[in-house]
């Protein structure tokens, strides 16, 4: 047994329906393929069509699955009704929404134009609350009994992070989100939870935030406790199962997946780390030398 191997049973989410947001590529597009191999009914969701129709037949082809390919742009409401209609038509309901859709800067602020700051937030935070509030107001409007939000941020959301402030600020809006409506919603059988994953390099994003050589000289891998990046498969493995019924009393909770990334860099003498053996019993026999004095 790995952690590259499949976590849950076959047909786990056999007849639901689920709604990946930014499924067309990198993360999305793995949970999604996942998600048809448990049996599950999947829409994708970015503003580039054609990339969708590949992914969604490139998925089909591998998995045997259903899987329909939907345009649309998150940071309008009126889109996100459409293909909420659309995903209703196509199958006669929804069971899940994942909100993966994202958007980043790697930058000092001062830098950003305030339309740089707003395209991240609008994505992010705006996209998201549209996404829920839509299909929210729907699995209240016709009364069904049980649904699920999931929501993906990131360990920076209640730290901060400098250089990637508008992301920083969107994420927490999201995290604010996911806790408040888990508690106000929960009354009509709707579930909200989140993913807070550390390094999962994609090509795509990874290329964006870290052009050329850059990627090789800022190792992710050196920060993790575990010393690697995360693989694909772990963090599908984590939003089966937070979909499926089998997490049916998990609901407001934020679930890192990091290698314990952000611990590292919260802990204020984790830097010691970089201390050699030598070093330290040289420090050793100092202190006891002292203690003797």
């Amino acid at each position: 047994m790995s952690y590259t191997d499949k976590m849950l049973r076959d047909d786990a989410l056999k007849g639901k329906v689920i709604v990946v947001t930014g499924g067309g590529s990198g993360l999305g597009k793995a949970m999604t393929k996942y998600f048809l191999e448990l049996g599950a009914q999947v829409a994708i969701t970015s503003r580039d069509l054609e990339k969708l129709k590949s992914t969604a037949q490139e998925l089909e082809t591998e998995t045997g699955g259903t899987c329909l390919p939907l345009q649309c742009d998150v940071r309008h409401y009126e889109e996100v009704e459409n293909m909420l209609q659309a995903v209703l038509k196509a199958f006669g309901k929804v069971d899940v929404l994942l909100n993966n859709a994202a958007g980043n800067f790697i930058s000092p602020t001062e830098r950003l134009s305030a339309n740089a700051f707003d395209t991240v937030i609008d994505i992010v935070l705006k996209g998201t609350k549209n996404c829920t509030l839509a299909f929210g107001k729907h699995w209240i409007d016709t009364k069904q009994t049980s649904s699920t939000v999931l929501n993906i941020v990131t360990t920076y959301a209640w730290t901060g992070s400098a250089y990637v402030v508008p992301s920083a600020t969107a994420k927490a809006g999201v995290l604010a989100m996911t806790r408040s409506l888990a508690v106000e919603w929960a009354k009509y059988g709707i579930r909200t939870n989140a993913i807070a994953p550390g390094p999962f390099p994609t090509k795509g994003a990874w290329d964006r935030l870290l052009p050329g050589d850059l990627a090789e000289k800022f190792d992710m891998a050196k920060k993790v406790p575990l010393k690697r990046v995360g693989d694909h498969q772990e963090l599908a493995n984590l939003a089966a199962y937070l979909v499926s019924d089998f997490s049916a009393y998990v609901n407001g909770e934020v679930v890192v997946i990091d290698g314990g990334e952000w611990l590292k860099g919260a802990g204020q003498f984790n830097l010691l780390e970089a201390i050699p053996e030598e070093l330290w019993d040289q420090l050793e026999m100092m202190i006891k030398a002292k203690k003797r004095s």
